[in-house]
C-alpha cells in the first residue's frame, strides 16, 4: 500500500446519513412512524379490506386499477400519515366508475363513504 495515498476513516454511523458519488442521494428513513388521525385510520383501514375484497373477485382492468390506487393510497397513508386530496379524488372517480362493484363488495362502500360519496 502507498503511503501517499488519502485515507479514509469512517466511524460509528449509525443514525446517521450519506452519500458517495456525482449522482448519489441519501434518504433518511428514522425517527417515528406519521401521526394520523381517526379518520384516515379509518380510511387505511377501509382501503386494506377492499384490496382483500378486490383479491377475492375476478380481476380484470378496472378492478386491477383500483387496487393499484387503492395501493398507492395505503403506501401514501403509511409513509405520510395522510391521503392527498389528488388521490382521495382519483379513488372517488374509480369508485364511481365501478357502481357494479359497490353494490358487490360492502369494503368498497366503506372506502366510498369514507370519502364522502
Amino acid at each position: 500500500m502507498a503511503t501517499d495515498e488519502p485515507g479514509v476513516s469512517i466511524g460509528d454511523v449509525s443514525n446517521s446519513n450519506f452519500a458517495i458519488g456525482s449522482h448519489a442521494r441519501a434518504v433518511t428513513h428514522h425517527g417515528t412512524a406519521p401521526q394520523r388521525d381517526e379518520a384516515v385510520e379509518e380510511l387505511l383501514a377501509a382501503v386494506r379490506e377492499l384490496r382483500a375484497d378486490l383479491a377475492r373477485v375476478r380481476a380484470d382492468e378496472r378492478t386491477a386499477e383500483l387496487d393499484s390506487a387503492l395501493a398507492d393510497t395505503e403506501d401514501e397513508i403509511t409513509r405520510t400519515g395522510q391521503a392527498a386530496p389528488s388521490r382521495r379524488q382519483r379513488l372517488r372517480e374509480l369508485l364511481s366508475d365501478s357502481q357494479a362493484l359497490l353494490s358487490v363488495l360492502a369494503s368498497a362502500g366503506a372506502v366510498a363513504g369514507l370519502l364522502g360519496m
